[in-house]
């Protein structure tokens, strides 16, 4: 669906409505497309602890700060 830009004004919910339902909406200025409205991909909700028990270090990884420091600066 493209419409102008002074009737999408007026439309504003209603648009959002439809391009949330999947509609495509285009708005359009003196006749050209200008802009297209398409919903926000939410990101799902991180949740702490969700890699707990698959993750496993060698026993030679770097124990301290210092450690991991040098390994990255070659010292």
């Amino acid at each position: 669906m493209q419409i102008n830009m002074h009737e999408a004004k007026s439309q504003l919910s209603a648009l959002v409505e439809k391009a949330r339902q999947g509609e495509k909406i285009i708005i359009a200025k003196s006749g050209k497309p200008c802009v297209e409205i398409v919903p926000c991909q939410v990101q799902p909700r991180r949740q702490p602890g969700r890699y707990k028990g698959r993750i496993r270090l060698s026993e030679d990884f770097a124990t301290t700060p210092d450690e991991v420091i040098d390994s990255f600066e070659g010292n």
